[in-house]
């Protein structure tokens, strides 16, 4: 059975950094697509970042809201996923998940499967 955990949230003023990180157990390699969501209050969530390992490569997607900013990585022999974080903004105060599924659209919360419980980022200005 897979689960994911997220830590590494906090408050930080807007310019800050935090690093995100979410532990996975259980994970099944044929799962192409590894994201990171973010729901703030009131809002859809919203795909942040992802990486998709199926046919021959990898790619990695990210929303134009944070293109430049964040940088997804992952580490297999550690089971872990990362989403570095930079020059924060007060409009990146949400709760973020990771999240793994077949991925037929990066973005679509609906293509993935197992998430976590999230982990809450507040920046304030």
């Amino acid at each position: 059975q897979v689960r994911l955990v997220e830590s590494g949230g906090g408050s930080v003023q807007a310019g800050g950094s935090l690093n995100l990180s979410c532990e996975v157990f259980g994970l099944d390699y044929r799962i192409p697509c590894m994201g990171w969501f973010r729901q703030a209050p009131g809002k859809e969530r919203e795909g942040v970042a992802a990486l998709y390992t199926g046919g021959s490569g990898r790619t990695t997607y990210y929303s134009d809201s944070v293109k430049g900013r964040f940088t997804f990585s992952d580490d297999r022999t550690k089971r872990m996923i990362y989403l570095q974080m930079n020059s924060l903004k007060p409009e990146d105060t949400a709760r973020y998940y990771c999240a793994l599924g077949p991925c037929i659209s990066w973005s679509s919360a609906s293509d993935y499967n197992y998430w976590g419980q999230g982990t809450q980022v507040t920046v304030s200005s």
